[in-house]
């Protein structure tokens, strides 16, 4: 490289010798980029400035300003520019690094949940650079293209257990703010496994929302499934009728119980809450039926319409009872799948309203596939041998039920 020379008057060391300490340094950097820009630039040229030689290889036409974010603050340096040739320096690849690394590390800090003026903040108090919260907000859109790809990716394994639920966020349209339902699905192998395997942004819950999510699952090849857990959206129910009529439905316990206690007295509610769940840890399903009996005869006077929700959804609640004990408790409910939801609302509490849809599928999806690498290293719900036996066991029986069920869900809608 040609030899760097740098300048500084008596001006100039006065001037700062009055500045605080990182401004003075600022100004220095800045003259020993600049020089070393201009030796860049002789080098390639192939000539000094004004230099008349046989070796000049282009030709200077100019120079453009443009902004290196440093350890002391941001400074401004002089880019030559060439005629023939574009310049090229080391010293901005090295910042396009470490650009790069700071912008990794701005999304993934709102992915993580801290709010983007803060992010704004703390870039602003290490780097010296104002960056507001709405770029921080565009930056993140970097993260479609991995999201998108994680959201649409083929479904190769063999899930026999599928959660599906939805939560809603606040969402900015058309000059308003309305709720908009994020549909969540997880998968569970045959090794008991957790997988998210499915995420959309909708305006609501529909059946035509749900199949079309129901839909989109099985295009990328989820099929083979025993057993879908969910509440008892009525519009989706409608849509497990259309996209999956063969596959036997488990009603989710948990949303059963706060259905049927919504009908019953206050007064009553701990006591026949306790029964209930007495009720679905039975061991056999005979058992779980006599005390259905006991409970309904105890109450129907005072929550009759409570009583008529338990003897209506008994059966569908209950459909986990055809597998063994230990396999039960992670099938009966939505609560894996709601514990992903309460990790979705711990992130989007900082952000409260998002901006538009697409910003929930991005956000909220990158939280996702940080929870789905969680998932894969937790231990497995129940072993491979044994569910695959079960299964076996299970089949017709579950092919039985998903007819009745088929049955009883065109009565539903």
């Amino acid at each position: 490289m040609s030899q760097v020379n740098i300048t500084i008057n008596y001006d100039e060391v006065i001037a700062l010798l009055s500045k605080d300490r990182n401004e003075a340094f600022a100004h220095l950097m800045k003259k020993v980029l600049d020089a070393f820009l201009i030796a860049e630039s002789n080098e390639q040229i192939g000539a000094e400035r004004h230099e008349r030689s046989k070796d000049r290889k282009d030709y200077r036409n100019g120079t453009r300003e443009r902004s290196l974010i440093t350890r002391i603050g941001s400074i401004n340096l002089r880019v030559p520019r060439h005629r023939n040739v574009p310049f090229k320096t080391m010293i901005f690849d090295h910042y396009q690094r470490s650009e790069s690394a700071l912008i990794a590390t701005m999304i993934e800090m709102v992915v993580q949940g801290v709010s983007t003026r803060k992010v704004s903040n703390v870039v602003e108090e290490l780097c010296g650079t104002s960056i507001s919260k709405s770029t921080v907000s565009e930056l993140c859109t970097e993260l479609d293209g991995i999201v998108d790809e994680f959201r649409n990716r083929p479904l190769n394994n063999t899930y026999k257990f599928i959660l599906v639920d939805a939560k809603y966020f606040k969402v900015r349209e058309n000059h308003s703010i309305v709720s908009k339902a994020f549909m969540v699905a997880i998968g569970i192998t045959e090794d008991g496994q957790r997988e998210v395997i499915g995420f959309d942004i909708y305006a609501n819950e529909s059946e035509n929302t749900w199949t079309h999510f129901l839909n989109s699952l099985k295009n990328r090849g989820l099929n083979g499934i025993a057993m879908i857990t969910t509440d008892a959206h009525k519009g989706l129910i409608g849509a497990l009728k259309e996209v999956y009529p063969e596959v036997a439905w488990q009603r989710c316990q948990y949303h059963f119980l706060k259905n049927i206690l919504d009908k019953v007295p206050k007064k009553w509610q701990k006591g026949l809450s306790t029964e209930l769940r007495e009720m679905f840890t039975a061991r056999t399903i005979d058992d779980a039926r006599k005390l259905r009996d006991g409970i309904i005869n105890d109450y129907a006077d005072v929550a009759p319409s409570a009583m008529e929700i338990l003897d209506l959804g008994f059966e569908d609640a209950m459909t986990v009872m055809l597998f063994p004990e230990n396999m039960r408790v992670p099938l009966r409910t939505t609560n894996h799948l709601e514990r992903e939801n309460g990790e979705l609302g711990r992130r989007s509490d900082v952000i409260r309203i998002f901006p538009n849809a697409a910003s929930v599928n991005r956000l909220m999806g990158a939280v996702l596939m940080d929870r789905n690498n969680i998932m894969s290293t937790r231990k497995a719900l129940f072993s491979t041998k044994r569910c695959t036996s079960v299964l076996q066991e299970v089949k017709q029986k579950l092919e039985s039920i998903a007819q009745n069920q088929e049955v009883l869900l065109k009565i539903a809608v």
